[in-house]
């Protein structure tokens, strides 16, 4: 199963790329992640948020298409436990050749985004950096997965 990460930002730190790489490239056995990252369009004034957000929106939705099973991130959803998520992704395998995963921007997800969404899930009540949630969902994905193959990475 292909899962593409969505999210709006681009040009990270060395330190997001590289934590995010060691996770990814450590998934194995059926089970790859890719990033897709949408540019964060230019928000020096108030009237031009909506028009970035437009245009991100667009990007999203357009990269969507491809998903056969849309998963956004976002504080109202699910919240899942280390092997709570090991039995999500066993059914995102079953029902799903490509999954998408999607984080927002600034102002979060807009309601187009969210209507295309099978569900949602939430990384808890705390508001974190954008950069730093893709490290945090690419390791707890390492983790799901490691708990369904029985590797020693996850000690319960």
């Amino acid at each position: 199963m292909l899962i593409t990460l969505i999210a709006v930002g681009h040009k990270m730190p060395a330190w997001v790329e590289a934590g995010y790489q060691d996770y990814a490239e450590r998934l194995k056995g059926g089970v790859s992640l890719q990033l897709k990252e949408i540019p964060l369009q230019k928000r020096s004034d108030k009237n031009q948020i909506a028009a970035a957000r437009q245009k991100e929106d667009e990007q999203i939705l357009q990269t969507l298409a491809q998903a056969d099973y849309i998963v956004t991130l976002d504080i109202p959803g699910k919240v899942h436990s280390s092997e709570a998520l090991a039995e999500r992704l066993q059914l995102w395998q079953q029902q799903a050749r490509h999954l998408a995963l999607v984080i927002g921007g600034p102002e979060g997800l807009s309601e187009a985004v969210k209507a295309k969404a099978n569900e949602s899930w939430s990384l808890g009540k705390l508001t974190l950096p954008h950069p730093l949630v893709r490290i945090i969902v690419a390791e707890a994905l390492y983790r799901a997965w490691s708990i369904n193959q029985n590797h020693p990475y996850h000690r319960a």
